[in-house]
């Protein structure tokens, strides 16, 4: 949506906020907190590279031994920002972009597609994509906020404003429409006359909310931004349709969550974990909610809206100190939380409602927003998760599996704000990553990356990592990328990229569905598609089960090529934010019947395997490459 300029008052203001506590930047570990701009808890951390010469110039001598060399150079960000940026001019953007498509192809021709893939498609979006979710529909919802400035030497969220410019915006995007505005669809979340006295309903402002899917395909988002002191948590709780595709609003969480997690559990129900509280930074919750409350239906069927559901208070407490912990739900039952403090790793069981330590990580490090993903455990679901993002300086991968860590091989350099993806044939990619918040190699605040932050890098069966082609934008802070139902990916996200690569950042489009009048088209996507889909003919998958499928059932799906098909998988659809993805998921299929097109296969053993859900069912060659997939639900409705 255009949006006129914002108040020269709330400008300076934002810009302050900005310098000083790098809002939306570190979540907790803002101006003085640990993972931010600022000074850190982890002797092991290497103090910020800073190349900027606005800062450098700023920098005095008597601050660096009065208060050290981190929090001196926040006092040398603050007083940058006071005198003033200037304008990132048009002409600047159209020839970044020009670059940055060159660069793009000529690194490009040393990998062969058959064997590293290939980006191919490259289009404006009217969304940023801070937060994405891929729908049973096929379609993916993408939402943020509505920028209050254009400049991406500056903060564009409005995270240090309250009243109506801090609010939140949705679009639909639906793959099967290509890539025109008719390709997308805005969906507004419900509009809202948040807490902040200013009596000033807007959309609700849900960017840095956490997420999961219910049962029944819809996804629930938990939290958002109140508006100011750092970044002050909402109490919101909300569901999207995909079916309806609309929104609604439930009561109020009993605590604000700015930068929280949650994950669906066996059970179906969602835990939510952390978030700075309504007080402001540095005042992450210990409280753990759920939803639906015990005593309210698991929503299981399309027409299952929760509506007026509230949420309940889990009995154990998580008492992360920063945000945004990584859950997995095992296939043992428990949820493994997985801290960015290397001491805070801890196990909940939903039924018990308990908590208890887990190994601390072996690396002792803190590691700031950065991917983990649970590995692929064949037919009975995923018992290990390996955590490998986040640590600018350290390549390292760590698993963690029967109570223990083991050191698996590394990948080629460390990176914050990537994201690593589960692939129909079991293997891992890395896509997006910067050096750390808001730097891609050059210092905070500039948006000149290292080329090695566009590199994807490739994870084959034996752990073996690979680095790949390279990515049109660099993506760091705030970047996304989910698996397609055709096993296409699709790379979104990072604000800031996509502001100072916006050939046209003030142009606006008409007639986009959902929309009465102009609507800006503030961010892109790329489509990378994975060698399997440069390796020959793909097995067809005809059809699939329409109905739900119970646990331990055999189901029987036809293919039209029946001697492609070497076996079957169950992939979970992707919702994800600051690199945190907790409904990823790789399941095999037993093959128990082959007769002509007929094949038959037994479902997930029960919930622990897999939990209820929809997922995408893909049949593989006997070379890994998948079909295109049918969506199938498992659930104990069957």
């Amino acid at each position: 949506m255009s949006l006129s300029p914002p108040r020269p008052g709330r400008r300076i203001a934002a810009v302050l906020a900005t310098a000083v506590v790098c809002a939306l930047t570190a979540g907790p570990a803002a101006a003085h907190g640990p993972g931010g701009h600022g000074t850190t808890d982890d002797p092991t951390a290497t103090a910020p590279k800073v190349a900027d010469p606005r800062v450098l110039a700023e920098l005095r001598d008597d601050e660096v031994a009065a208060l050290g060399q981190e929090h001196a150079e926040e006092h040398a960000r603050l007083r940058a920002a006071v005198r003033g940026i200037g304008d990132y001019p048009q002409t600047t953007r159209t020839n970044r972009l020009h670059a940055l498509t060159e660069s793009q192809t000529t690194h490009n021709k040393g990998f062969a597609p058959e064997t590293f893939g290939s980006f191919n498609q490259y289009f404006p979006s009217p969304d940023f994509g801070d937060h994405i979710a891929l729908l049973p529909t096929g379609k993916v919802l993408l939402f943020s906020f509505e920028r209050i400035e254009t400049n991406p030497e500056k903060e564009p969220a409005p995270t240090q404003t309250t009243g109506k410019e801090n609010a939140g915006r949705a679009f639909l995007w639906d793959p099967a429409q290509g890539y025109g505005k008719n390709a997308f669809k805005q969906v507004t979340p419900p509009v809202v006359d948040m807490p902040d006295g200013l009596n000033q309903p807007r959309p609700a402002p849900f960017f840095c909310a956490g997420h999961s899917f219910l049962p029944n395909g819809m996804l629930g988002v938990f939290g958002g931004n109140l508006g100011g002191n750092g970044g002050t948590g909402a109490k919101l709780s909300l569901i999207f349709d995909p079916w309806t595709e609309t929104w609604t609003r439930n009561p109020d969480m009993s605590v604000g969550r700015w930068y929280p997690s949650v994950v669906t559990g066996a059970d179906g129900r969602q835990l939510i974990m952390s978030g700075q509280s309504e007080l402001g930074w540095g005042t992450p919750t210990p409280v753990v909610e759920r939803f639906p409350a015990k005593g309210h239906p698991v929503p299981s069927l399309k027409t299952d809206t929760p509506k007026n559901t509230p949420v309940d208070r889990f009995k154990a407490d998580a008492p992360f100190t920063l945000d945004y912990p990584h859950l997995f739900s095992l296939n043992d039952g428990n949820v493994y939380a997985f801290g960015r403090q290397a001491s805070e790793q801890w196990k909940f069981d939903p039924v018990t409602e308990s908590r208890s330590d887990l190994t601390a990580r072996p690396d002792g490090r803190k590691r700031n927003y950065g991917s983990a993903v649970p590995l692929p455990g064949g037919v009975n679901g995923p018992d290990s998760a390996l955590v490998l993002g986040g640590d600018r300086d350290n390549p390292s991968t760590l698993r963690f599996s029967n109570g223990a860590w083991t050191a698996e091989k590394p990948r080629a350099f460390g990176r914050t704000q990537d994201d690593t993806l589960l692939l129909p044939n079991g293997r891992l990619m890395t896509v997006n990553g910067a050096y750390d918040i808001r730097d891609y190699g050059n210092g905070p605040y500039n948006p000149n990356a290292d080329l090695k932050y566009r590199q994807v890098e490739l994870r084959d069966d034996q752990g073996n990592w690979q680095l790949g082609p390279v990515q049109r934008l660099p993506r760091g802070y705030h970047s996304n990328a989910v698996v397609l139902p055709d096993g296409r990916v699709m790379v979104t996200g990072d604000e800031l990229q996509q502001l100072a690569n916006n050939p046209d950042v003030n142009g606006t489009v008409s007639g986009v569905p959902g929309t009465t009048g102009p609507v800006t088209m503030d961010g892109t996507i790329e489509i990378y598609e994975p060698a399997y889909l440069h390796q020959g003919n793909r097995p067809l998958l005809d059809r699939a089960p329409t109905g739900p499928i119970g646990y331990d059932k055999n189901f029987q799906v036809t293919t039209g090529t029946p001697g492609q098909a070497a076996k079957a998988v169950l992939l979970s659809p992707t919702t994800s934010t600051h690199s945190v993805n907790t409904s990823q998921r790789h399941i095999d299929l037993r093959l128990t019947s082959r007769a002509g097109n007929r094949l038959e296969f037994q479902a997930p053993p029960d919930a622990k395997a897999a939990p209820p859900g929809w997922y995408m069912l893909f049949l593989l060659n006997d070379q890994g490459v998948p079909s295109v997939a049918k969506w199938v639900q498992l659930g104990p409705t069957a």
